[in-house]
């Protein structure tokens, strides 16, 4: 049986956030992702366009997010739904870390503004 204790899971920085990975084909699931992202007060993620739908629920504190070109405050027990091919830019710009949990589906790839594509390794 597939469980991911806390202490199991893989822990990765970007763009000034750590995400904590938990549910991923290394740990035995098979189509979703799923991990914790902790935004740091301050902390202001590039837009990036997202190959694969994600679902992100705001556990603790706030954030300002733009989603193709509309932006508006989430705060704890929103969610937020981003579909493929969506533009996100996420900001912290409370006093507090924000805590999120994100699922999406195995292959997640986003894509900067610049070109650059990313797959992160806590979505693989």
């Amino acid at each position: 049986m597939p469980v991911v204790r806390p202490s199991d899971a893989v822990v990765h920085e970007m763009h000034g956030a750590r995400f904590v990975s938990y549910a991923t084909p290394l740990t035995g699931s098979r189509e979703l992702c799923a991990w914790r992202g902790e935004v740091p007060a301050g902390t202001r993620a590039p837009a990036h366009t997202v190959s694969k739908e994600e679902i992100l629920h705001v556990l603790d504190g706030e954030l300002r997010v733009t989603l193709d070109g509309e932006t508006t405050h989430v705060t704890a027990g929103d969610t937020l739904i981003v579909n493929a091919g969506a533009t996100l830019t996420v900001e912290n710009h409370g006093g507090r870390p924000a805590i999120t949990w994100v699922t999406t589906l195995v292959g997640l790839e986003a894509e900067l503004a610049d070109g650059t594509r990313i797959a992160p390794p806590w979505a693989r």
